[in-house]
């Protein structure tokens, strides 16, 4: 994580023999960590394939959503795009690795284009975002955006895209709503 609002975090998991416990989410946890978001809705995806790729998705304002995203099950490879207008990392991307085993989760605040790629069968995705969605402000980037050039782990013919993703517009016709 090099982005800077993006934050990767790792919840401590407590196993004995009969399985584990994991606190999620604790609101004064991460705000102490710089997330004081009130979550106002949960999410959560099921994509049956490898190689899926949902994204690269955002909510223009006055409906910007940050979002906290981590893997139920499977693994993921999570991609965050800054489109804050005048950031010194504005078009760039980072990425991280999500698994439901690691626990792992990332905070993508508003102002950031947000997707993930499958690495495994039948993963599960939950999400919290601190706004409803909106769908006049639903809005996207298409994934294999050249000047983007994101490291995705899955060639484009092996890719498995909705429509509606397939068709999102480039980064190079992008007028951002969001500043620094």
């Amino acid at each position: 994580m090099v982005l800077e609002g993006v934050k990767l975090f790792r919840p401590k998991k407590f196993a004995d023999a009969r399985g584990f416990f994991c606190e999620t989410f604790n609101a004064q946890t991460y705000a102490e960590a710089g997330v004081a978001c009130v979550f106002v809705q949960d999410n959560q995806s099921l994509s049956r394939k490898a190689g899926t790729i949902r994204g690269l998705h955002f909510q223009r304002p006055p409906a910007a959503q940050a979002k906290l995203v981590r893997v139920v099950r499977g693994a993921i490879f999570d991609v965050a795009v800054d489109l804050r207008s005048g950031s010194p990392s504005y078009g760039r991307w980072c990425s991280a690795t999500l698994t439901g085993d690691g626990g792992e989760q990332i905070f993508v605040p508003s102002g950031f284009a947000h997707g993930f790629c499958t690495l495994e069968q039948d993963t599960e995705v939950a999400y919290k975002v601190d706004c409803f969605y909106s769908p006049s402000c639903d809005a996207g980037l298409r994934w294999d955006d050249p000047d983007l050039a994101i490291a995705w782990p899955v060639l484009p013919v092996d890719a498995a895209i909705s429509d509606k993703d397939a068709v999102l517009p480039f980064f190079k016709n992008f007028v951002s709503p969001y500043g620094t």
